[in-house]
């Protein structure tokens, strides 16, 4: 069994109307029918674009959103059945790494007050003089010194606070830390520090992360699984090196086929898969496989009626497609009406010539 599962994941916000908002008119399927699992010491990375419910899935985790059906196992227990009182017993092993560094810590209270809170509220840590080395090995562990517990979050740069923030998360020794696109607003040199930073924590002391981000490099660096999200479902799943390598999906193809690569001449004859259309509503998804609307590789009846189960094709490797052998094999070609693959040096933007920055 592993650390943490979840299984058929659901997660659908009411349409309001009325004066009173009292009527209910629909429903918004943030997140519809998501399974995945993570070892201890592992990290579980998901992607997608914006509104595709990546970020619903982890505050459905930590029961920050409602659970509207499905499971989510905590070393067996499920998170999901238990009672207000029984789910705050449980917090302090699961934790949470926020996007916003300084929109995440009180501006009104010094570090050692932000640190501390969690201990206070567990009522862990023991003394007084206890807590107090407990919150400085934290700042320890992020390469911040002691005497960062007396000043404010406005005293530090960006990459400072987040490692704050992860300091935070770090006190209450957590089993499974959720990390919500955790270097996206810092400097790609201290996105490096912040990613080589939960590596070392994650050896030290065998931390599960689920790290939720739109950068496709920064997932391949750090995650050992990969799942790839549109529209409320896990398209595709597979070990990181494994899914771009080779990705079997036609959304992962696209999106993979979007990374740019640092060389000039090969960026000017790769094959970009272009998408049209626009993203379907989540309150009023396609009936069938919900990338139907803008696969260029779907057909007439199945597609549109019939959702796809995310089933194993190679081992460790899972597709929800209907069609993923037959467009292996090249049997089904893309709809040349429906999306264009052309070379990126047709696309109209200028190709550059500095290769960006490499992660250590």
């Amino acid at each position: 069994m592993s650390l943490l599962e979840v299984r058929d994941l659901k997660v659908h916000f009411p349409i309001r109307k009325g004066i009173l908002l009292r009527r209910i008119v629909g429903y918004v399927q943030a997140v519809d029918g998501v399974s995945l699992s993570v070892d201890r010491g592992q990290t579980y990375g998901l992607v997608g674009e914006s509104g595709c419910g990546k970020s619903t899935v982890g505050r459905a985790i930590l029961r920050l959103n409602d659970i509207t059906a499905g499971e989510v196992r905590l070393d067996g227990t499920d998170l999901a059945g238990l009672s207000t009182g029984a789910m705050r017993r449980q917090r302090h092993r699961l934790q949470m790494i926020f996007q916003d560094p300084m929109g995440s810590l009180d501006p009104r209270q010094n570090i050692e007050s932000i640190l501390g809170e969690g201990l206070a509220a567990h009522g862990m840590g023991g003394s007084r003089r206890e807590r107090r080395k407990t919150l400085i090995d934290a700042l320890d562990a992020v390469g911040l010194s002691a005497n960062a517990l007396a000043r404010y979050p406005h005293e530090f740069s960006g990459g400072q606070r987040q490692r704050i923030g992860i300091a935070r998360a770090l006190v209450l020794q957590p089993d499974v830390i959720i990390c919500d696109e955790p270097v996206s607003a810092l400097d790609v040199s201290v996105q490096a520090q912040v990613l080589n930073l939960l590596e070392e924590i994650q050896e030290q002391t065998g931390v599960a992360y689920v790290v939720i981000a739109h950068d496709l490099a920064v997932v391949r660096h750090i995650s050992d699984t990969v799942g790839v999200m549109y529209l409320g479902h896990i398209m595709e799943e597979a070990a990181a090196d494994d899914l771009y390598a080779e990705p079997l999906h036609p959304y992962t193809k696209a999106l993979m086929s979007a990374i740019p690569v640092p060389d000039p001449e090969v960026e000017a004859q790769r094959e970009r898969i272009l998408l049209t259309g626009d993203l379907p509503s989540p309150a009023n998804p396609p009936a069938g496989c919900r990338f139907s609307s803008r696969c260029p590789w779907a057909q007439s009846t199945r597609c549109h009626d019939e959702i796809p189960a995310l089933i194993e094709v190679r081992p460790g490797h899972r597709v929800a497609c209907h069609w993923v052998e037959e467009i292996e094999s090249g049997e089904i070609r893309p709809h040349e009406v429906e999306a264009e693959m052309v070379p990126a040096s047709e696309i109209g933007v200028e190709i550059p010539t500095v290769e960006p920055p490499a992660v250590p």
